[in-house]
C-alpha cells in the first residue's frame, strides 16, 4: 500500500494504555496473531491508505503508518487525522479492540456515504432492560425501542469528520462530533460477532468465534 492522497483513508486507534485490561490489549495474542493486527486485516484491504495510532514509545512493525496517540480517544483521532493527506474523501475510523470487524462491515459504511449523508456507523438493536442508575438507585427504566448498540468502523466524509473535530473536546465516538455540528449520520446494520475487546474474558470470547468461523 502507498501512501497516496484522495480515496478512502483508514485511522485504526490503537492508542489505549490497557489499564481496565491490565495490559495494552490491543497487542495481545489472538489466535496466533495480535488484535491489532487482526483488526488491520480488513482496514488495509477497503482503504487506499492506513494511519496507526499507537500510544507512546511503541516501535510498530506492522503495515500503516503509525503515529502517536493522545492523552483520550479523540485526541488520538484527530492525531490520525493529521496524517491523513488533505485530498483524501473519506475516512474510516475503527478502534483496534474490535479484531472480528468483517470486511462486509466496512464496504457497508462506505457504501452508505454514496447517498450524501456525512457519516455512516454500523449498529444493532439494544436487547437488554436498561435501567438509568444514580448513587446506585434506579431512578428511570430507559425505553429501548430505537436505541441500538453502535460500533465500529465508522466512515465519514473527510471534510466535514475534520471540521467537527477542529474544535477539539471528547466524545465516545466520532459520530458524536460530526451530529454535534450538525452532521447527518446514517445506522448500516451491525454484526454480533465485531465484539470489543474490554477485558480478558472477551478475549476468549473472540477466539471461540473465530473458531467457529474457521
Amino acid at each position: 500500500m502507498d501512501a497516496r492522497g484522495g480515496g478512502v483513508w483508514g485511522i485504526v486507534v490503537a492508542a489505549g494504555s490497557g489499564d481496565r485490561f491490565g495490559a495494552p490489549k490491543q497487542f495481545c495474542d489472538l489466535a496466533g496473531m495480535r488484535v491489532v493486527d487482526r483488526a488491520l486485516v480488513p482496514v488495509v484491504e477497503v482503504c487506499d491508505g492506513v494511519v496507526l495510532v499507537l500510544p507512546p514509545g511503541v516501535e510498530w512493525d506492522g503495515v500503516g503508518i503509525p503515529v502517536v496517540g493522545g492523552d483520550s480517544r479523540s485526541a488520538s483521532v484527530r492525531a490520525g487525522l493529521a496524517r491523513v493527506p488533505p485530498e483524501a474523501d473519506v475516512v474510516v475510523v475503527h478502534d483496534a479492540a474490535r479484531p472480528l470487524a468483517p470486511r462486509a462491515l466496512f464496504d457497508a459504511v462506505i457504501a452508505a456515504l454514496r447517498s450524501g449523508v456525512d457519516g455512516a456507523v454500523p449498529a444493532i438493536p439494544m436487547s437488554d432492560t436498561m435501567k438509568r442508575v444514580v448513587d446506585g438507585r434506579v431512578v428511570e427504566t430507559v425505553q429501548r425501542e430505537g436505541v441500538m448498540v453502535v460500533q465500529t468502523p465508522q466512515a465519514f466524509r473527510a471534510e466535514v469528520l475534520r471540521r467537527a473535530h477542529s474544535a477539539g473536546g471528547d466524545a465516545t465516538d466520532d459520530a458524536a462530533f460530526v451530529e454535534g455540528s450538525g452532521g447527518r449520520v446514517v445506522v448500516v446494520p451491525g454484526d454480533p460477532r465485531n465484539i470489543k475487546i474490554t477485558g480478558p474474558t472477551d478475549l476468549v470470547i473472540a477466539a471461540a468465534l473465530l473458531e467457529k468461523q474457521q
